[in-house]
């Protein structure tokens, strides 16, 4: 599969840059998120770096067959519209797992945000792992792997870090890329 998904980023006219950590548990934040194009790029980059990586989608896109060829390829159902703190149970899913690499868009969305949503910081702050930033670069056609970032409690220098790392990148539709930002940063 390492082989493959090398070749067809290479065919598509796609390169991946930086390395995944050697790391068997964290947070990978993808972003920027603006297209149904962003996943499928993204397993591919994954694959070709040799990485398995869990992912978040909506439950209603998990029924039949096509249900059974999200899970084989790492998604996971969360059904958005329940109360339950998904936080907890993503923390936990890290304690009960020795490897576990759990992608999340921060934008929640393709449409452009104001600020991003920040479940993937308490996350990772809660089950002790480091935020690993992924960007989609379609103007250079290139998928790159920051940096380990630790979620430390101020969430300010964190946020400097996702700033400096996305500075530039340029979604399939620039125009939904939004500023990189959570809410807690201009709250006391």
């Amino acid at each position: 599969m390492q082989r493959f998904s090398r070749r067809l980023l290479a065919w598509l006219g796609w390169r991946v840059l930086g390395h995944p950590p050697v790391m068997a548990r964290y947070v990978l934040v993808a972003a920027p998120h603006t297209s149904n194009w962003d996943l499928p790029l993204l397993l591919l980059m994954a694959w070709a770096s040799g990485q398995r990586i869990s992912w978040l989608a909506k439950h209603s896109l998990f029924w039949g067959p096509l249900g059974w060829l999200l899970r084989t390829l790492g998604g996971v159902p969360v059904v958005r519209h329940r109360r339950e703190q998904r936080v907890d149970a993503s923390a936990r899913a890290f304690s009960e797992q020795a490897e576990l690499i759990l992608v999340i868009p921060p934008e929640g969305t393709r449409s452009r945000t104001e600020y991003w949503r920040s479940g993937f910081y308490y996350i990772a702050r809660a089950a002790a792992v480091p935020v690993i930033p992924t960007a989609l670069d379609y103007a250079q056609r290139v998928g790159e792997f920051g940096t380990p970032v630790a979620a430390d409690a101020d969430v300010v220098p964190f946020m400097d870090a996702m700033r400096d790392f996305y500075a530039g990148r340029c979604g399939r539709y620039p125009d939904r890329f939004g500023p990189v930002r959570l809410r807690e940063e201009s709250e006391p």
